[in-house]
């Protein structure tokens, strides 16, 4: 895994496949919110200055880029009628799936999701 200013990619056969770090951020958050139960990101959690200075956060998501891989960390807010580790479980697979299916080099060190908020549940 290679950095280039903002971004993130890898070199291979045919070339070099680069992604801007912000399009990462957005595409894990995406496929978050993609869960059943997941209320919302916790969009307080470090956005608003680190979008001012274009750091590693957007709206309940940062990726620590290190040479050897990355590791995410989402933050959310879940509904009160569900299961915590089920719909941990679900976020880690899918955003797995959606990390890999964009830069499928990418090695991703960890996912870790962290639940900071319980909302009462509405239907969903």
């Amino acid at each position: 895994m290679a950095q280039v200013g903002g971004d993130i990619g890898y070199t291979n056969e045919q070339g070099k496949v680069f992604c801007n770090r912000s399009i990462l951020l957005s595409v894990i958050n995406l496929a978050t919110r993609e869960i059943k139960g997941v209320a919302d990101m916790c969009k307080n959690f470090g956005s608003g200055f680190n979008k001012l200075i274009g750091k590693k956060h957007y709206e309940g998501v940062k990726v620590d880029y290190q040479k050897d891989g990355i590791n995410i960390d989402i933050y959310i807010k879940v509904y009160s009628n569900i299961s915590v580790p089920d719909v941990a479980s679900r976020i880690q697979e899918n955003v797995n799936n959606a990390v890999l299916s964009m830069l499928n080099n990418v090695v991703i060190k960890s996912i870790n999701i962290n639940v900071l908020q319980c909302v009462l549940a509405k239907e969903i």
